[in-house]
């Protein structure tokens, strides 16, 4: 698994045990992790929600009175390494 993979999973893995639900998911470029966020969560979760969050590339927070709150995520999909990305037409 790589290692993008392995963060995400980490990330979410770690929002569950804090009693949110999370929901993943794999898309081109990134990997994105939601989790809607009760009224009643602590402040003192609050803390720990960031700091969990803080290990991904981006995140932040929706909020609306129709939908409620829903934190997100997103961890960079690792870009595989090549010798020659110009391909053997274009070679120096």
């Amino acid at each position: 698994m790589p290692a993008s993979e392995t963060r995400a999973e980490g990330i979410a893995a770690r929002l569950s045990a804090l009693g949110l639900v999370t929901r993943v998911e794999e898309h081109a470029r990134y990997t994105s992790i939601e989790a809607e966020v009760p009224e009643a969560l602590p402040a003192e979760a609050w803390q720990e929600v960031l700091e969990v969050v803080a290990e991904a590339d981006r995140f932040g927070l929706l909020a609306s009175s129709l939908t409620g709150r829903t934190l997100w995520a997103a961890v960079q999909r690792t870009v595989p390494a090549t010798g020659d990305v110009r391909g053997p037409g274009h070679q120096r």
